[in-house]
């Protein structure tokens, strides 16, 4: 065999390159001869340096990556790519290198393996535990939490792997039959209860019919002591079911007073008085823009007092409590505007009602039309960024958008004022 080209590593025939033999691999043909022999040996030499450099790239990536046992099936590619590649260098110490990543990876799997065999054994082991708790409630937060430690630990060995996940598996199976078993029965509870108090509901609205109220007002009351033993029923199941009850009791005894001749007057409680009047006042110092000021400071001092007696009150009418919220508000937009108008028209006050009013119409819609704008850019931006779940905004968008209402009624109220004093 004669070769008219030749190198360290390989040689060129009847037009063709060719890679020598090395370790147990044969002469193989890797390429053409396309213009000289000379430069088709260069050319693969050169090429070689591709796969010394995909080599070398992969050595630091696995010194620099924290899961190398990952890199494992890498490795192996690599030294499959490297015994087909088309080149002429030393291929020899290039696999070495690689053997030698794969016992080590190897190793550090089966290492890795070992550990988290124990690790999943111990977790098992919790979980049958955990799953035999008396709690559901609490059981299952637990168990949730240690199939997510589950899920996070590495593989085992193959020969325990179905094992192991079927008993995992099992464990959490059971559990959440007896989970589904234990809320059956407690809905089944839940409904006998409902149906009971719906008994007692139903009870009163017949005593209620009675001819002999009397005697109808004893068992009334016993069903109020027999009312407050039934415990166990959602919060807003349990309300709704109070408040019929309560509504019939009225009915009740609002027809027995009625009948005996008997005056009821229903007691208020004092802090729930103070609460009407603190919203009362605000609401008459509203027209007072003169001491805007102070009724402003009043409003922030009643803010705090009322988070104070409300946190005392089992309840607070809804109505109310709107009311005051909106008093407050009304006088905090009012006392804003006028002190921004202060600023330019410093004796406002002394000036006729008509023009008052068209000063404060002109700032206040400014005024909101400027807010809606920055607010529809907040928002804008907010679903751009992906926040509109946030609770932080919405929490500011729901505050701006009461803010923005707030200034709207005011500014209607004083077109209102104005149109009545203009066609006066």
């Amino acid at each position: 065999m004669s070769h008219t080209a030749k190198n360290e590593f390989g040689f060129c025939q009847d037009g063709k390159v060719f890679l020598n033999a090395y370790l147990d691999f044969p002469s193989r043909e890797i390429g053409f001869v396309r213009e000289t022999e000379q430069e088709a040996l260069n050319y693969f030499a050169r090429r070689f340096e591709l796969a010394n450099s995909k080599v070398n790239q992969l050595v630091q990536e696995l010194e620099e990556v924290q899961n190398k046992g990952s890199y494992l099936t890498k490795v192996v590619q690599m030294k499959a790519y490297l015994i087909t590649f088309d080149g002429l260098g030393d291929f020899i110490p290039l696999l070495a290198k690689l053997d030698e990543l794969e016992v080590f990876l190897r190793g550090l799997i089966q290492n890795n393996q070992i550990k988290n065999l124990e690790i999943k054994r111990a977790l098992i082991e919790d979980a049958q535990v955990i799953a035999n708790q008396e709690d559901v409630i609490a059981a299952t937060d637990e168990l949730m939490d240690l199939k997510a430690k589950w899920v996070k630990t590495g593989p085992v060995d193959k020969q325990f792997q179905d094992s192991l996940a079927d008993s995992f598996q099992e464990i959490m199976d059971q559990f959440f039959l007896r989970r589904r078993f234990y809320f059956e029965d407690k809905n089944r509870q839940i409904d006998e209860k409902i149906l009971i108090l719906q008994g007692y509901i139903d009870a009163v609205h017949q005593y209620r019919k009675s001819d002999d109220l009397d005697a109808a007002i004893i068992k009334v009351k016993e069903l109020q002591k027999e009312w407050k033993l039934v415990i166990g029923l959602p919060p807003k199941k349990q309300s709704m079911l109070w408040k019929n009850f309560k509504k019939a009791n009225d009915m009740f005894f609002e027809k027995y007073n009625r009948i005996n001749g008997i005056e009821y007057k229903p007691r208020i409680d004092p802090r729930v008085q103070e609460l009407v009047a603190m919203t009362g006042e605000l609401e008459l110092k509203l027209g007072d823009q003169l001491n805007m000021p102070a009724t402003a400071d009043l409003a922030k001092a009643y803010l705090i007092k009322w988070k104070e007696v409300t946190a005392q009150v089992k309840t607070v009418d809804r109505s109310m409590a709107e009311r005051f919220r909106n008093a407050c508000d009304k006088i905090f937009e009012m006392n804003y505007l006028l002190r921004v108008i202060s600023y330019r028209h410093p004796a406002l006050n002394d000036k006729p009602r008509i023009e008052q009013l068209k000063i404060m119409i002109n700032q206040m819609d400014y005024m909101t039309k400027k807010e809606r704008g920055e607010l529809d850019d907040f928002i804008a931006q907010a679903e751009q960024d992906r926040l509109m779940d946030d609770k932080p905004t919405q929490s500011k968008i729901n505050t701006q958008k009461r803010k923005i209402s707030m200034k709207e009624l005011l500014l209607t109220g004083f077109k209102a004022e104005l149109d009545q004093l203009l066609s006066a």
